[in-house]
């Protein structure tokens, strides 16, 4: 039973709470009282056995004789049960599936690991291959109980190796002459290279450098025979698949992007494609300014029924200049150094993305960093020390998520990549806690433009220094589409967020968020009521006890004008 106390703060005034009287926005504190609590631990995260399998079927019947289902993710409620509420890691973790990690027992090992979104580069593989692992992973959330989300990431227009006479890698030696070419032509030929765009070599001079991949291998350009180009290896290497082409001269970028457009027919439809199979992000590659992710955000909206997150892609000098208007268009940012590194120079990538995940924290859009994380995992089978500081790094930044490429998609060591990944980000966060307790956002930029919306996110900015400053154990936020899940991650609280929502589609798009776990569950007209149940059928799984105190932020339009708080702060005791 909830006990109101008597007294509530509505928009900066403490009053006598008199029941007659609806506040649309207030915090008030209440114990919840309790048969006792008495801890029961059933693990079923890892559904391995008959009798596991049966212990998840008996916590189902309980939920639905409450009449309140909840879906948790089960590997969230592994980890909540070994390390407790401020254990959980909170920075996401984003896995490329590729030809290494694409059955379902690999998939599976991926997600047990704590991979939170599966991103799927259509560069690479068939149409029907992306089909079946999507299928597959949807099948282990249904079966399995895990949340994974589904990213697809258009190839882009670019300039790159559409064939180099290899299926996989293939070395490229010191003084060795290769032939760069556009002609199309059956099979591959020795020292051979087909890009896929017919003006490749247009305004490139003899005596310019060829890059591959941002410094994978490089040549020198000491012949041009009409389109094509001759050229001699200076930096030995490896050639990937599809590896990207780029030219400098003088040291000097020589941009190769201009005329083309940012998104292809191909491109298009595997937008298409990911449509029609219900992905939750599609991350757009080679944005150059705002208009084009607007473009295709209203595209989608006006070709799904579900919301699907658009994610652009920061990687060029053009999304580099604009990048501030092109995080506002879209739903969140994927820092892609790699490219990125191909455009500017090296030694400005470490400030550059710390500038970009500000903004993006600023404007309270997720951000993802990518690429070469830990690269030569893709080889080996332990990461350098240099790459294990370098992800501690993007942690200490507060990055929302951090992306494995080569390293899950055909290196031999994937699962042992998310395994690094998740004990580097978890020491991190426990060793900064301290500093994340102090780290209000300096001079927070106001978001909300209408009277509601500022309310709302001033209720968050409270919520955290309360949450942080009263220790409570967990922040519950009850919303349909995420917005005020997501105004509390922006603040990067102590506590983890448990964001409950009868939406799918908010859930997935959840995943990316800091420090949020999304829970799927049938919410009904009161709230109260569902605040109740639902704390209930956590302490029947065991993963709150006595003493346990939570935070609980509502975020729900109300069915009826007659609902009370509808947007509010409780702060509730286990008791």
């Amino acid at each position: 039973m909830a006990v109101a106390s008597d007294l509530v703060l509505s928009r900066g005034l403490i009053i006598t709470k008199n029941p007659s009287i609806s506040f649309k926005s207030h915090v008030s504190v209440t114990p919840i009282l309790s048969k006792g609590c008495q801890t029961v631990k059933p693990k079923y995260c890892n559904l391995r056995t008959k009798a596991q399998a049966a212990e998840v079927q008996v916590l189902i019947d309980q939920e639905n004789k409450h009449g309140l289902s909840l879906g948790f993710d089960a590997v969230s409620e592994g980890e909540l049960r070994e390390k407790g509420f401020l254990g959980l890691r909170k920075t996401k973790m984003v896995c490329t599936i590729g030809p290494a990690c694409c059955s379902m027992e690999d998939l599976e090992k991926l997600a047990m690991g704590g991979m939170n979104v599966a991103r799927l580069n259509m560069c690479h593989n068939t149409r029907e291959w992306h089909l079946d692992v999507i299928r597959k992973i949807k099948q282990l959330n249904h079966e399995k109980l895990f949340c994974v989300s589904v990213m697809i990431d258009t190839e882009g227009s670019q300039i790159h190796v559409v064939d180099h006479g290899e299926p996989n890698s293939v070395k490229v030696e010191e003084d060795s002459i290769w032939l760069f070419t556009a002609i199309k032509f059956e099979g591959s030929r020795p020292f051979t290279v087909k890009a896929n765009y017919a003006g490749f070599s247009e305004g490139i001079e003899v005596g310019d450098e060829l890059v591959i991949d941002g410094g994978m291998a490089s040549f020198e350009v000491i012949e041009k025979v009409g389109n094509d180009l001759r050229c001699k290896c200076t930096d030995p290497g490896v050639f990937l698949p599809r590896a990207k082409l780029s030219f400098r001269r003088n040291g000097i970028l020589v941009e190769r992007n201009h005329g083309l457009p940012t998104l292809s027919k191909k491109d298009w439809d595997d937008i298409e494609f990911g449509i029609a199979e219900g992905v939750d992000f599609i991350a757009m590659s080679f944005v150059c300014d705002a208009d084009s992710v607007r473009h295709l955000k209203k595209y989608v909206s006006g070709k799904s029924s579900r919301s699907i997150k658009v994610l652009a892609k920061i990687e060029n000098l053009e999304s580099l200049q604009k990048f501030e208007e092109i995080v506002e268009a879209s739903d969140g940012i994927m820092v892609a150094r790699g490219d990125l590194g191909v455009d500017i120079p090296l030694e400005q990538i470490p400030t550059v993305q710390e500038i970009i995940i500000h903004v993006c924290r600023q404007l309270n859009k997720p951000v993802i960093v990518a690429s070469q994380l830990l690269e030569s995992m893709v080889e080996y089978p332990t990461p350098t020390r240099a790459e294990v500081a370098d992800v501690s790094e993007a942690v200490r930044q507060y990055a929302d998520a951090l992306m494995l490429s080569g390293e899950s998609a055909i290196g031999p060591f994937g699962q042992k990549a998310v395994s690094v990944l998740q004990m580097a980000s978890s020491r991190m966060e426990l060793w900064s806690r301290e500093e994340n307790r102090q780290s209000a956002l300096c001079g927070q930029r106001q978001l909300g433009e209408s009277l509601h919306d500022r309310i709302a996110e001033q209720i968050c900015n409270c919520a955290v220094d309360m949450a942080n400053n009263l220790g409570v154990d967990a922040i519950f936020v009850y919303t349909k589409h995420g917005h005020m899940a997501s105004l509390l991650s922006r603040n990067r609280p102590n506590p983890p967020i448990f964001a409950f929502t009868n939406d799918d589609s908010t859930r997935m798009a959840l995943n990316l968020q800091w420090g949020v776990i999304p829970v799927l569950v049938n919410l009904s007209d009161d709230m109260e009521t569902n605040i109740a149940k639902t704390i209930d059928l956590i302490k029947m799984k065991g993963m709150v006890k006595y003493g346990d105190a939570v935070l609980v932020v509502l975020d729900l339009t109300p069915a009826h004008v007659t609902s009370t708080a509808f947007q509010s702060i409780q702060v509730k005791t286990i008791v």
